[in-house]
């Protein structure tokens, strides 16, 4: 595999069904933009038409370029410079000069008053689709400031246009009235939902409703658009808070304060409202309303330790109806171990479909305490119980009728457009906020078709046992703009018509193959499909069509629109390609148990919509390279690489203005970035191409525009080669040295320019021998073993026969061999074993409270990890419990983090191939200052050295409490050390440790 193909393949993710700027990326006429100060290209990379300035164009900017307005421009009032009048660059500007403090500082008011805009825009529009979950008045109108006027809309009628005073005014929760915040169409104003402006009077008046018992009963919380009264969630600890006030972030603390618990001994008699799911587990189908149920606890459940039983009390045989809510019962569990807490309850609805969920009622019977029950007990059980009460009241958001994966999808939807409220347009957010207004049956299509692989479904295939009614589901979600269908072969396109051939089986291939006059005879399905779509653009089978619409019937799939937006929105969330939807799956099933952690959050990743739409773009262009490569398209791969490079030089020269006012972990996610990394597998394809100059130019292209990255050095040296294949030695050797001056080059990069400076530096091009020559040049301890080989081939891994004769690796002969010279034990562990223990002695470091490292519930390490900000901002947690474990406390440390956090997910843990045991030995054996040295490489830069260690860790016991260690590095009989592992080696044998190369041999065969 090419160099970056695998970390590009990460980057992308899944990939998308559907890429909106696809046709302008592959278009020649939409290639091209000119820009005012172009930065030089030096490749002519394939057959791209430029302009006169060469920079390759995106179709947003086309979009602009055609637009009666671009060529008006407004003057900054913060600044006075002059810009175009165009939303996103004023957006930016504005950003950057409030953020710097230019001349005098404007609030946004002062901003409304001063005309900004080139030509003022007063319009409304209706809305059929009430906001939930906001309470504020719908802003989804433009406001036109030379009029000072604001658009005001009573229950989705059309707008009227009211004078704007101190505020706009508007209707707050309890329905006084209120200053309602001006939000325009860009997102200039403000990054904070409106309805969290009053969130805290909020609620002060949710906690009069509040009783011992567990928040009974309904509180109106708040007045949707249309004037509907709703309840108002409670924010959790794991919910993103966007950016707000940092008053706010302590909401939860403060609502949780406002609960007053009940009294140990006072809590029977307290009725809960809960659910019974997991209905599908049960036999009995057949349910009444007001039937008597209890609870019993399933311990030896293998899918969860905590799960709870619902159980029909009026039969004899106790028949089991479910089980309590995951979220529930993570809390309840304990109390009923713990303190003896018996249940009964009834069934208070009977839904429409046995596999709903069931509305129960429970109440707590009896509760076995001690009478002298000490403090902390009373803390413990009080807090247990508070979480319990949280838990069910928060159920009550969600109808009792929505599905797991529904309500998931629904909480994706509310945590991002809360968050980013400022990276959608007004029609996006009423898009999305639509989505809750749907019938369950409508939603619950959706959320399957879209995790299905797709695009398009055959209408007569889909059939769900929770979707009553899929026709008038379908109907919904295309009147509303979610589905897109056709019916008749007028409205089939050519380019869906070979997807839509993956729906036919393949019979039905087969028979309209045989209607063709091709006569090729296939029998694999795709090859089926190539021939049947061939023999169609040779119009030899000008029916195809009609004999696809006959089969198929009507196809659905889902529109663009909604494809395009969820497909935000999960970006948004996760910050990631590998992540979805299934990452709820997989917590609600117990599969994966996520770290707990705080999400602080005082700065946006992406400050504009622009930029976002741009790194949007960026994966585009990243995905189509990946899939050009797996094509073999070069023509392709070369083209993308030449948009990737021009369009990474544009980014820099438009941001390097901000770039200061970035966090510097977030600059993962610029578009600049992404591109950086598609140059760089262009790199790695030019090189396989052997077009070297090309290769030469990018890599300085790269070095250029990215002047403070971790990948530097990975850059230089592939420069260094490259210069040499053309036959530039002095050159390479100057790019070797100079590489060696940069800070950013580091680990086996920089071991690597070492010995090409000691190669290339001989006599005459240079007569003193560097500094760092003599270490270079140390000696690593070998040791040599033979073994009788099983394969000899080159390109395939070596096998051997082993001591006891069975087959297996260098490394199992290694083991074997140090076991019986010195009686060693040990692991084939590689890098392993070393960042399960760094990880496990630095947990509570690792997710520490620390802003904008973590963004959502589903991360398992912070977002700097792999930067240079994490040792910094952590530097006093570090060190001191680096001392703890340089003084001899690192197993006492690992054992009591493996019994608190065992089975949960963290980068680098691996829970199921080292066991404790091991670990322990390891850590004792190593001793106290290796493990600190090497626990510090890791803290302050781990990227570069979480990969290279030594194949084995080996140690053996002196008595019961003292041990020693070993780590050995196995190569085989055509293996040699890489530059990676080369530098671990002498890194280790710096800070202390015991260190060997194990080299084995075939042994010769005996005459």
């Amino acid at each position: 595999m090419l160099r970056g193909r695998e970390s590009l393949i990460r980057l992308v993710g899944k990939r998308r069904r559907f890429l909106p700027n696809r046709k302008s990326l592959l278009s020649d006429s939409t290639s091209i933009i000119s820009h005012s100060h172009p930065p030089q290209t030096p490749l002519n990379l394939g057959k791209t038409d430029e302009n006169e300035d060469g920079i390759i164009m995106s179709m947003e900017s086309e979009q602009k370029s055609k637009s009666p307005q671009s060529s008006d421009s407004v003057t900054c009032p913060v600044c006075s410079s002059k810009l175009a009048a165009q939303d996103h660059i004023i957006n930016s500007h504005l950003d950057a000069c409030l953020t710097r403090g230019t001349k005098r500082k404007l609030t946004q008011r002062t901003l409304f008053q001063l005309n900004f805009c080139s030509q003022p825009m007063v319009c409304s529009r209706s809305s059929d689709v009430k906001k939930l979950g906001t309470g504020n008045v719908q802003e989804d109108a433009a406001v036109g400031f030379d009029n000072s006027t604001a658009v005001d809309e009573n229950e989705g009628n059309l707008g009227t246009l009211v004078p704007m005073g101190e505020g706009v005014l508007g209707t707050s929760m309890d329905g006084s009235p209120m200053k309602q915040k001006l939000i325009d169409d860009d997102g200039i104003n403000s990054r904070v939902d409106s309805s969290l402006l009053n969130l805290r009077s909020e609620v002060t008046k949710c906690i009069e409703a509040v009783t011992v018992d567990g928040i009974s009963g309904e509180t109106a919380l708040g007045t949707s658009a249309g004037g509907s009264t709703m309840k108002q969630k409670l924010i959790d600890d794991d919910q993103i808070n966007g950016q707000v006030d940092p008053s706010l972030l302590n909401l939860r603390s403060e609502v949780m304060k406002s609960i007053e618990a009940a009294p140990v001994g006072d809590i029977s008699g307290v009725f809960l409202e809960t659910f019974i799911v997991g209905r599908r587990f049960s036999v009995e189908k057949e349910l009444n309303l007001g039937a008597n149920i209890c609870l019993l606890r399933e311990t030896d459940n293998a899918k969860d330790p905590n799960a709870i039983q619902v159980l029909l009390a009026d039969s004899r045989c106790c028949k089991v109806l479910g089980y309590l809510p995951r979220e529930l019962a993570q809390y309840l569990s304990p109390l009923i171990d713990k303190y003896s807490l018996t249940f009964k309850g009834c069934i208070t609805s009977v839904p429409k479909h046995y596999l709903d969920v069931v509305p129960i009622q429970i109440e707590c019977c009896e509760v076995m305490l001690q009478s002298n029950k000490d403090h902390t007990e009373i803390e413990d059980f009080t807090c247990s119980w508070k979480n319990v009460l949280h838990v069910a009241e928060s159920a009550k958001n969600y109808p009792p009728s929505m599905t797991k994966y529904q309500q998931n999808f629904w909480v994706l939807i509310q945590e991002v457009l809360k968050s980013n409220p400022h990276l959608f347009t007004n029609d996006e957010k009423m898009f999305l906020e639509s989505f809750i207004s749907l019938s369950d049956d409508s939603q619950r299509l959706f959320v399957r078709l879209y995790t299905r692989k797709g695009p398009w479904f055959r209408m007569s295939n889909i059939s769900y046992p929770e979707v009553t009614d899929s026709q008038q589901a379908i109907k919904d979600l295309t009147a509303m703009g979610y589905m897109c269908s056709f019916k008749g072969v007028d409205e089939l396109q050519e380019n869906d018509m070979e997807k839509i051939l993956n729906l036919l089986t393949v019979s039905e291939l087969r028979e309209i193959a045989s209607m063709s006059k091709n006569g090729t005879r296939v029998t694999r399905k795709q090859d089926l499909i190539a021939s049947v779509f061939s023999s169609y653009e040779d119009g030899l089978c000008p029916f195809l069509p009609i004999a696809i619409l006959d089969r198929t019937g009507i196809c659905i799939k889902i529109s663009s629109k909604a494809e395009s937006l969820i497909w935000r929105t999960e970006r948004l969330f996760f910050l990631n390609g590998e992540q979805d939807l299934s990452a709820f799956l997989l917590v609600d099933l117990g599969i994966i148990k996520y770290p707990a952690y705080h999400c602080i959050i005082s700065e946006q990743i992406f400050s504009a919509q622009s930029d976002l739409i741009a790194y949007e773009e960026a994966i585009e262009v990243a995905q189509m390279m990946d899939e050009s490569l797996d094509e073999n398209k070069s023509e392709s791969v070369l083209r993308f690489i030449k948009i990737a490079e021009s369009r990474m030089s544009h980014t820099k020269a438009s941001h390097s203005t901000a770039s200061e006012l970035v966090t510097a972990f977030f600059s993962c996610f610029s578009a600049s970035w992404v591109y950086s990394k598609v140059v760089f597998l262009g790199v790695s394809f030019l090189e396989r191409e052997r077009r070297y100059k090309d290769a030469i130019n990018l890599l300085k292209r790269l070095l250029f525009i990215f002047t403070c990255d971790g990948r530097r050095g990975n850059w230089t040296l592939r420069l260094s080669i490259d210069l040499e294949h053309v036959g530039c030695p002095n050159e390479s050797l100057f790019v070797a040295e100079d590489g060696l001056l940069d800070p950013w080059v580091r680990a086996g990069s920089r071991m690597a320019l070492q010995r090409r400076v000691l190669r290339l530096g001989k006599p005459p091009r240079r007569w003193k021998a560097p500094s760092f020559s003599l270490f270079i040049k140390r000696k690593i301890r070998e040791v040599h073993i033979q073994g009788r080989p099983l394969n000899c081939e080159a390109g395939i891994k070596s096998r051997f026969y082993g001591e006891d004769g069975a087959q297996c690796g260098v490394e199992q002969l290694a083991l074997q061999y140090y076991a019986g010279e010195g009686g060693w034990q040990g692991v084939h562990t590689e890098s392993g074993i070393w960042l399960t223990i760094f990880a496990l002695l630095m947990w509570d470091i690792i997710f520490s409270d620390l802003p904008n490292v973590f963004r959502n519930r589903f991360q398992t390490a912070p977002l700097d990890l792999e930067t240079d900000n994490f040792y910094p901002a952590r530097k006093s947690l570090i060190e001191s419990q680096l001392q703890k474990i340089y003084d001899g406390t690192a197993e006492m440390i690992l054992i009591t983090s493996w019994e608190l956090h065992s089975g949960t997910a963290c980068r680098g843990v691996n829970w199921d191939r080292h066991s404790l045991p091991e670990l322990r030995a390891a850590v004792t054996c190593v001793g106290g200052p290796c493990l600190a040295s090497l626990c510090r490489h890791l803290a302050q830069d781990y990227r570069s050295w979480s990969s290279g260690m030594p194949d084995l860790l080996l140690w053996r016991f002196h008595g019961e409490y003292k041990g020693e260690a070993k780590l050995v590095e196995v190569k085989g009989p055509r293996d040699c050390l890489s530059e990676q592992q080369r530098a671990w080696l002498l890194l280790l044998m710096d800070c202390g440790f015991n260190t060997e190369v194990c080299k084995v041999s075939i042994m010769p065969l005996s005459t």
